[in-house]
């Protein structure tokens, strides 16, 4: 594929092989176009290294962030689950988010939760709206005691944010999928494994072995949720 910008015609024109398709600039098509190159070349640099929130790293998109503040706040949720901790920026943004909602607690599940990361949060300003839990996401004693955290009644969001293989996934909707409340969100991250597949750092196998594609088969099967596509 072949993309030719033309800032002074305002056009994208778009070439498979002996086929052309033209786009004004300015419009859906070409910012559709344009956003996936941006989002293969800001992954390959590690454009998401850059965004931590109060001084741990998130290694997210900030507009996935933005998002993610959106279902928050729209759903009330009191008990956000994580599965995937790293350096713990997410769930301070999020327990961050909940603090000025003045309700709930994070849950944070990594199946190694290093030591460093682990002062880091658990002495952060925020810690108190926090609870670690070190274990595979999918073991059942884990899910267990994420289970026991939730109180009857809360609203519950979750997302996914560990092991990004479609196996693992799919396992963690499955497990995690009944502690979600009506209303409100399971989100698979990092589907844009299958957009990343093909770039310097990325993997052929991604392009079928992803979050999206585990997301998209669960649905099939779990007639109760639905996919729900954020604008681009």
């Amino acid at each position: 594929m072949k993309f030719t910008i033309d800032t002074d015609a305002r056009t994208v024109v778009v070439a498979h092989g002996a086929s052309e398709q033209e786009h004004p600039l300015y419009s859906d098509e070409a910012f559709a176009l344009l956003s996936r190159v941006w989002l293969k070349v800001g992954w390959n640099q590690k454009y998401t290294y850059g965004f931590p929130w109060m001084g741990r790293p998130i290694i997210q998109l900030p507009e996935d962030n933005g998002r993610n503040q959106g279902n928050i706040h729209r759903t009330k949720a009191d008990v956000i689950v994580e599965t995937g901790v790293a350096h713990g920026g997410s769930l301070v943004f999020y327990a961050s988010l909940l603090r000025a909602m003045g309700r709930g607690r994070v849950i944070g599940v990594d199946i190694e939760i290093r030591p460093h990361n682990r002062r880091a949060i658990e002495m952060h300003d925020l810690a108190s709206s926090i609870t670690l839990i070190e274990g595979n996401s999918i073991d059942a004693e884990v899910v267990r005691q994420v289970r026991a955290r939730i109180l009857d009644g809360e609203r519950v969001l979750v997302l996914l944010d560990s092991n990004h293989t479609k196996s693992h996934v799919a396992a963690e909707l499955g497990a995690y999928a009944p502690l979600v409340s009506v209303g409100s969100y399971i989100v698979a991250t990092d589907g844009i494994m299958e957009d990343v597949s093909d770039v310097p750092r990325g993997r052929p196998e991604w392009q079928a072995d992803n979050p999206a594609a585990a997301a998209r088969e669960f649905v099939e099967s779990h007639p109760h949720f639905v996919l729900e596509a954020p604008p681009f």
